[in-house]
């Protein structure tokens, strides 16, 4: 059990969307995928996913892992009805309609909610995908099917709290999810084997010590002590077990607590580029408008006027 809550410790969640849909036209996405993690659920009508087409009852929700390739239907398609992932997002809206959910009782086509999420451990691994799992069915789950409607729910409001409020539902989301898993024997397997970011004392080191030391030396030669590593291979190590290199890990890390610096303290923007370990003020500019696209300052007044609302 121990191990477990050392997963979900570990995992940091963040809501990027939801929304509730009638089934404009039936459709079969023939590889359905999403960069972030995706529920379903659904509420009436049809819903099949996989090459088996396997049926979702009303109620049940579909989970899609970050990054799995999936054949969806929303309503009763027909062959006529497939197309790409790509063909859809074009023409999602044709297929898709936004509804509120004082809407739904009254609604006669079939009707889903849909949220999607990001679930990294440690800011890095994609945690459901890195598991290995695929697509499958959440049944008979009423509370994560309430969890789910009450996302959206609150995404639908506009009064103070609502991004705090989104936030922890989004993060009950996910325990429930684990939870769910552990207590059918859902893929404990892979859990346990595929994990491996969290059996390596030394990979947790320098997570560890990357957080602590954000604006210091954070070179490959620091990692390598921390390791107790060759510095030749910290590199190779670091990207092996988490999927990416320690600088690009490191880079948004810091671009990560300059947003947080943005958002909380009127500290100059040279002031806070220093503190996350740019000495250059102009670098760290461009680098925070390559990674989030917009100055820093305009982030800035971005967050003021989002925290007025």
């Amino acid at each position: 059990m121990e191990y477990y809550n050392k997963v979900i410790e570990s995992v940091g969640v963040r809501y990027t969307r939801g929304n509730n849909y009638k089934v404009e036209r039936p459709i079969t996405v023939t590889d359905y995928l999403e960069p972030e993690n995706t529920v379903i659920l659904l509420h009436q009508g049809t819903l099949k996913y996989g090459d088996e087409q396997e049926l979702v009852n009303e109620g049940e929700i579909l989970f899609v892992p970050a990054g799995r390739a999936c054949k969806v239907s929303f309503g009763q398609a027909t062959k006529r009805n497939e197309m790409s992932n790509n063909s859809f997002l074009e023409n999602k809206k044709k297929h898709l309609q936004s509804v509120s959910f004082k809407d739904i009782k009254t609604i006669e086509e079939d009707c889903v909610t849909l949220v999607t999420f990001e679930a990294k451990v440690f800011d890095v691994v994609n945690f459901f995908n890195s598991l290995g799992i695929p697509p499958f069915i959440i049944r008979f789950n009423d509370r994560l099917a309430s969890i789910i409607e009450d996302v959206v729910k609150e995404s639908e409001q506009n009064i103070p709290g609502k991004e705090r409020v989104i936030k922890i539902h989004t993060e009950l989301l996910v325990v429930e999810l684990v939870r769910h898993i552990l207590k059918n024997r859902l893929f404990v397997e892979e859990m346990s084997t595929n994990s491996t970011y969290f059996k390596d004392p030394r990979l947790i080191d320098m997570f560890n010590y990357i957080k602590k030391n954000i604006g210091g030396d954070l070179s490959n030669k620091v990692l390598a002590k921390v390791a107790n590593v060759s510095e030749d291979y910290v590199g190779q190590y670091f990207k092996m077990l988490t999927g990416i290199n320690p600088q690009d890990y490191i880079e948004y890390q810091r671009m990560e607590a300059a947003v947080e610096l943005l958002r909380t303290t009127k500290k100059s923007i040279r002031d806070i580029g220093k503190e996350v370990g740019y000495k250059d003020t102009a670098y760290f500019c461009r680098r925070f408008k390559m990674m989030y696209g917009l100055p820093a300052g305009k982030m800035r007044r971005r967050e003021s006027l989002i925290n007025v609302q």
